[in-house]
């Protein structure tokens, strides 16, 4: 694959909207990288109901560079300054070419430069070098201005400040492997906020692992300030997707990994990018403590404050100031009458502590929802899990295969595999969706789809665990493939109406 190669929806197929489904079936999630402005970004296009495509580009590190050096040269043909400033400058306005030369024109140079925190070049004298001349004999010493050692020679920035090469190195190996600084590093002087350029940083760092650090972050933050271009989320890969306009759809890596352009996460249809993002943060928050605050902890009846049972008594007063009621742990009725002779805790009353009932069951019933969503979403992610696990077992299988058939009739176990893994993913994204949707007719629609998906799925991974041997794959072939049409055509039974209804506006959010 070359460095022009082009995907786009159809590449994906099954996986990817149809071509009459909305241009909103997503929302971005609001980010640091959707806020920066786009580069060599043409307006967006208006989307056709008969052409639904997302054209995109997978770049390696060494494609990303150059497209750095072409922003860089088509801007310096303007500036008409060195490369390294160039860049500088360029990191200020986040790579947003045109608001460089709005603000190029609009501001005095002097203005311009010292914004962007870098020495005028045009008020530089040109012989000024890194390096500072060996001192004389007989003159003044060099001290270096961090150590405050004598030095032979002190080597510094256009800005007049110079300090020992052992000094800089430090500070510059610091600054980017412990801090993680790249274009934002500046002058090690007191009240300099002159920044570090590319070619002064390779001379003063004088490590190569440190430079090819400090190279790294620059092309992160080049990636980082273009809404158009996003890293792949796959660990170690060094490829980033670069498309046309900014729209939440699955793009796949050259390294295989599919995600969502959007927010970088997995693919998620049919949940929106808004809402799995809400999702997470709710469950590294929750999920946790949730089921154990289910089982151990009650709400006062009276002002439903929550309250854990820390000893074997069971009358409990809320520690709450303003309410401080007195209740029974068991039926959360009033204490007051527990004392007397004629009542009695342990029969159940119809009418008795009802009310207290009712917001407790309020409370119970809301944590009951968000565990009946979140267990089926685990439940789904861990079979997945597992369910990769199958590919092994399948190469296995084919391999014993070839020995009667050919390479191209045993790639039917693979395809099967899968579509049991899409049709996972769709599956736990659909129960996000669905803990999120208003109760209506649609509603009831989409969860009768979701089940038909589920006992589809359910019985193929039971298939492809269990009934597939060595001797019998003639006999299971067909059933493997009818199968694994039968839950491709659920899964866009499914993903089809979600798309309907994000375009005619049938579903209803709970906030």
């Amino acid at each position: 694959m070359n460095s022009d190669d082009k995907y786009s929806d159809e590449d994906h197929g099954d996986s990817q909207r149809s071509v009459n489904s909305p241009s909103h079936l997503m929302t971005c999630v609001e980010s640091d990288e959707d806020t920066c402005t786009e580069i060599d970004s043409p307006e967006r296009p208006r989307r056709n109901a008969e052409i639904d495509e997302f054209v995109y580009t997978v770049l390696t590190s060494d494609e990303i560079e150059q497209l750095q050096r072409n922003i860089i040269d088509e801007v310096n043909s303007v500036l008409q300054i060195s490369p390294q400033v160039t860049r500088i400058i360029l990191n200020h306005y986040r790579w947003d070419k045109e608001t460089l030369f709005e603000k190029y024109f609009e501001i005095s140079p002097q203005e311009f430069f010292r914004r962007a925190h870098v020495v005028n070049p045009f008020a530089t004298p040109s012989t000024l070098s890194l390096k500072a001349a060996p001192s004389p004999s007989g003159a003044h010493e060099q001290i270096c201005g961090i150590c405050y050692c004598n030095c032979d020679e002190l080597k510094g920035l256009p800005c007049g400040h110079t300090f020992c090469g052992a000094c800089w190195k430090q500070y510059l190996a610091n600054k980017t492997v412990s801090e993680g600084l790249g274009h934002s590093i500046s002058c090690p002087a007191v009240e300099c906020d002159i920044l570090v350029d590319e070619v002064s940083f390779v001379k003063l760092a004088d490590d190569p692992e440190v430079v090819a650090r400090y190279q790294q972050l620059l092309t992160n933050t080049f990636v980082e300030c273009n809404s158009l271009m996003r890293w792949c989320p796959a660990p170690s890969c060094t490829h980033a997707i670069k498309a046309v306009y900014c729209e939440p759809r699955a793009v796949r890596c050259r390294c295989g990994h599919e995600f969502c352009f959007g927010c970088g996460e997995n693919w998620h249809e049919p949940v929106s990018c808004t809402w799995l993002k809400q999702w997470l943060k709710m469950n590294d928050e929750d999920s946790e403590t949730s089921n154990w605050i289910a089982h151990h902890t009650k709400e006062c009846p009276k002002c439903n404050v929550t309250i854990e049972k820390d000893g074997g008594c069971n009358h409990m007063v809320c520690k709450n100031p303003s309410c401080r009621y007195d209740f029974c742990w068991v039926c959360l009725g009033s204490w007051e009458p527990h004392g007397s002779s004629w009542y009695s805790c342990n029969r159940f009353e119809e009418e008795e502590g009802k009310q207290a009932r009712q917001a407790q069951d309020l409370y119970r019933s809301s944590m009951a929802r968000y565990l009946h969503y979140y267990n089926r979403y685990t439940n789904h992610m861990l079979s997945m899990g597992m369910e990769k696990d199958l590919y092994s077992m399948v190469e296995a299988k084919m391999a014993e295969m070839q020995e009667n058939m050919n390479w191209i009739e045993v790639q039917f176990l693979k395809e099967a595999v899968d579509v049991l893994c899409e049709c996972r993913a769709t599956l736990m994204y659909s129960y996000v969706f669905a803990f999120y949707l208003h109760k209506n007719n649609q509603k009831i629609i989409f969860e009768d789809n979701q089940r038909d998906m589920e006992v589809a799925t359910e019985k193929i991974s039971e298939f492809l665990e269990r009934e597939i041997t060595v001797h019998n794959l003639y006999e299971v072939k067909q059933k493997v493939l009818d199968l694994s049409h039968y839950c491709r055509k659920r899964r866009m039974v499914l993903l089809v109406h979600v798309r309907e209804g994000y375009e005619k506006d049938w579903w209803e959010f709970i906030e």
